[in-house]
């Protein structure tokens, strides 16, 4: 029954907070919701099956785009250190609507990343990373990978049905 759901990762397990079973989340969501609001939510430790967990709350840290959620029966530092790693977890019924020109990160990773629209794929969106602003992590064909940032000027069009993105890089951005 379980395997049946797809899931959308929301965030990652990174460390645990304080004494009383408190964990930080690096999350890959632009939806605050999915760490403060109280609800059930997955933890998946690599690609076991996903196990239902209640969220009690959340808050984000000042400053930062990190959270530090409870989590019921969470209740000690050793608890909280027994999750670091794990995913953390929605069902994909919960993803919100966006609006034309907007996209869920989640849908980008596996796109192909060209430099003309008839192009051939220079390589594949692999990851996102948010440092400050977001970055798509792009494994090109010869096996590296480069970081671009994710703004219109360097990706101006994105094609989900056709599965691509158009890149147009300043000089030197692509090179090893």
């Amino acid at each position: 029954m379980i395997q049946d759901i797809n899931w959308l990762i929301v965030g990652k397990l990174v460390s645990p907070h304080g004494l009383h079973g408190e964990v930080k989340v690096n999350p890959l969501s632009e939806f605050p919701e999915r760490f403060t609001k109280p609800g059930k939510r997955w933890l998946q430790q690599s690609n076991k099956t996903p196990k239902e967990v209640d969220l009690i709350s959340g808050r984000q840290v000042p400053g930062k785009s990190i959270y530090i959620i409870r989590l019921q029966t969470i209740n000690n530092r050793n608890r909280a250190e027994a999750l670091i790693g794990q995913n953390l977890l929605v069902h994909e019924s919960h993803r919100p609507k966006l609006n034309a020109n907007e996209f869920h990160f989640l849908d980008l990773v596996g796109l192909s990343a060209k430099l003309s629209r008839e192009g051939s794929p220079i390589g594949e969106v692999t990851d996102l990373l948010k440092a400050g602003n977001d970055l798509l992590e792009i494994k090109l064909i010869c096996g590296e990978k480069v970081l671009v940032p994710f703004v219109k000027a360097i990706v101006p069009e994105i094609n989900l049905q056709e599965g691509w993105l158009l890149l147009t890089p300043p000089p030197g951005l692509l090179e090893l």
